[in-house]
């Protein structure tokens, strides 16, 4: 997820830890509380990004593909990520390191932000579909929510308002709804946002608002709302996913009997969940077919003629031979490939085999490798990598075990 996102939810947290735990005998001590979660949720809800400075560091583009949302996104190491930020907490702060040693809530408090603070990182993370390895090294499988897209206005106006609300200072809350409003409209003007989901955003923000407004200082009803109504977003999102997911290996299947379904990646519209982004990968199940096809295009859960052009047009995937592969569903760009070329490139190339251990829907065209999930029309993006540039050259260094995604088509049929 965006790290707007990330900061919003933890920032909600710290709020809402506060609010819950029995407040501190002095109002100094209180204030210091308050900042101290505050931080700590936000903190921790970031931190896992760190690994952003890592991979400027790796040779391009296996630095970013392979490391990002690697090893700090891992439940093992967010224990020692935690206790350098305690460290830092308690060397730093010394008003913090004071009500730590005085105060049970406090302490209580911190553990919470910063468990729920990692966890809730990871768990944003895993919604969308570029996936993640919470478990490794102990299960070293990329995960894939597929529900959420990257950016999400609906947690910045869910937790966003409350967290904003709960400031002391009038101006900054007006300035800050009135960009929160703004950059709703922005992105509705450029048909990145629906207009009903603009209307939806707008009202709930409203309603929050006033909820929080009301609160007071201890009231924790809005938030605990803006979380309940956050996990009933993601789950309409999961039950529209899967559902556009079995209505594409319907659709592909009826094409061809005869046809294996390895994938269907789904990207979700902002705050949209009836209009999906979906790539799908499939091969014949005869074990001596060669060719497997991707296919690209703008899945809308509407019914009849009204998908998928119903779909804000900002995301809305479009190709010169556009078809329809099933009421509703577009098929914008089409590819079709080796898969004894890709398993033989697997086996001897130790770069290509560095690439599948991140490539989830994978295209080999003119010597070149893409991971089409990124990029409309299945045109170059970050995982682009030209094979010619790795001729005669040393095998790379610091690749992570990561399971390949692509493991099951990759292994030769028996």
């Amino acid at each position: 997820m965006d790290n707007i996102t990330h900061s919003v939810i933890g920032l909600g947290v710290g709020e809402l830890v506060h609010r819950s735990l029995p407040p501190e005998p002095q109002a100094p001590a209180q204030r210091t509380r308050r900042a101290l979660f505050l931080f700590t949720a936000w903190f921790a809800s970031n931190a896992p990004d760190l690994d952003l400075v890592l991979t400027r560091l790796l040779p391009r583009p296996f630095g970013y593909m392979l490391h990002h949302r690697g090893h700090t996104h891992t439940l093992l190491l967010a224990l020692p990520q935690a206790l350098l930020l305690l460290a830092l907490l308690w060397l730093l702060w010394p008003g913090a390191r004071r009500l730590l040693k005085e105060s049970v809530p406090a302490r209580i408090g911190l553990a919470a932000c910063l468990l729920l603070g990692f966890c809730l990182h990871m768990g944003m993370d895993f919604l969308n579909s570029y996936g993640l390895h919470p478990f490794y090294p102990f299960d070293s499988r990329w995960l894939y929510g597929d529900m959420v897209f990257i950016v999400e206005p609906m947690f910045w106006v869910l937790l966003g308002v409350p967290v904003i609300m709960s400031l002391h200072y009038g101006i900054v809350k007006s300035v800050l709804l009135a960009g929160l409003a703004a950059a709703l409209c922005f992105f509705t003007h450029k048909t990145y946002l629906a207009p009903a989901s603009l209307v939806i955003l707008l009202g709930l923000g409203a309603i929050l608002a006033v909820l929080q407004g009301r609160a007071g200082e201890r009231g924790r009803g809005p938030l605990l709302l803006a979380f309940a109504l956050s996990a009933t977003f993601i789950g309409m999102q999961g039950v529209a996913s899967a559902l556009g997911r079995s209505r594409i290996e319907a659709a592909v299947q009826r094409l061809d009997p005869g046809t294996r379904v390895w994938d269907v990646a789904m990207t979700a519209f902002p705050s949209n969940p009836l209009c999906w982004i979906y790539v799908s990968l499939d091969s014949k199940t005869d074990a001596k077919a060669d060719v497997y096809t991707l296919r690209r295009g703008t899945l809308s859960l509407l019914p009849g003629s009204l998908a998928p052009a119903a779909c804000p047009a900002g995301l809305a995937e479009t190709g010169k031979r556009e078809q329809q592969l099933a009421p509703g569903i577009a098929v914008s760009a089409q590819a079709a490939g080796s898969l004894a070329a890709l398993r033989t490139l697997q086996e001897d190339n130790c770069y290509v085999d560095a690439w599948f251990r991140f490539a989830r829907m994978p295209r080999l065209h003119a010597d070149k490798l893409t991971d089409v999930r990124f990029n409309p029309g299945m045109l170059p993006n970050f995982t682009s990598v030209e094979l010619a540039q790795f001729r005669n050259r040393p095998c790379p260094a610091y690749v992570p075990g990561w399971d390949r995604p692509r493991a099951d088509m990759l292994a030769v049929p028996k």
